[in-house]
């Protein structure tokens, strides 16, 4: 069965979108028929698979349909676009900051929430991982998006500010998403570390405080450490040239590894 799983926080620039492309990139390179949802109005995780797909081809690719206008027609298949083999893309634009509005056309906020689930379920049979990137936000599209999912990933930045986004994005789950607008399926995969400096002592402070707030069986045994050229995929794309590349990859492997571990779990 497909497993939809958000990667999400409230805090800003934790590295939701960097985890969710290069997670959904690596299962596809392992075989998974893989979607990617961009629910961000910012299009980050748009225009870093768009790149990538640049880098494969060897050209420019441009897309005609966003997502805001597939919704509007009722068929989220229309703003798909195949990065590589097993990877595929549902393309977001500045337009989707609208989504919001657009639906304030349905009375009820409850079936505004789960409308979107429904657009989503006839693409369930096309993939086994559909992952969906969201903004650090308390609206309708967090709402939406988690509503749909089976699972979420919380990633977490080890300093304060990112923990108590973590801590306040998994109350929300619990109190708005699952108990108020009755999620079905929804539950917390993991907290997934991203380490800002490697070795620091606020870095393992922060660690240490997650595992005591979160249970330490929650919190991934594989953390993502700062490394240079993540940063340099937002202007290339995601390369395969040398071994910094390399680097990545196996990192990305790792975190995968556990991530399809604990969903088997």
């Amino acid at each position: 069965m497909t497993k939809i799983i958000t990667f999400g926080n409230f805090k800003g620039g934790t590295g939701k979108t960097t985890n969710s492309t290069m997670i959904a990139k690596e299962l596809s390179d392992k075989g998974l028929k893989t979607l990617l949802v961009d629910m961000d109005p910012q299009g980050n995780a748009t225009n870093l698979f768009l790149k990538t797909k640049n880098y494969i081809d060897n050209e420019v690719t441009i897309f005609s349909t966003t997502m805001m206008a597939a919704i509007k027609d009722e068929n989220l298949s229309n703003a798909i676009i195949t990065i590589k083999e097993n990877l595929d893309l549902m393309a977001s634009s500045a337009d989707f900051s609208l989504y919001p509005r657009f639906m304030e056309r349905i009375s009820d906020y409850k079936e505004r929430v789960h409308h979107f689930a429904n657009l989503l379920a006839p693409l369930k049979e096309n993939y086994d991982y559909i992952l969906i990137d969201i903004p650090p936000t308390i609206s309708l599209i967090t709402d939406s998006a988690l509503y749909a999912s089976d699972w979420c990933v919380i990633v977490m930045q080890t300093h304060e500010r990112s923990l108590q986004g973590a801590e306040a994005f998994l109350k929300y789950i619990q109190d708005q998403v699952i108990d108020d607008f009755g999620a079905p399926t929804l539950d917390v995969l993991g907290i997934l570390p991203v380490l800002l400096k490697n070795g620091a002592p606020v870095d393992i402070s922060t660690l240490e405080s997650a595992k005591e707030i979160f249970g330490e069986e929650n919190i991934f045994q594989t953390t993502i450490r700062n490394m240079e050229r993540l940063k340099r995929y937002d202007i290339t794309g995601i390369t395969d040239e040398d071994m910094h590349d390399k680097k990545v990859a196996k990192a990305y492997e790792d975190v995968t590894i556990e991530f399809l571990s604990r969903l088997e779990g």
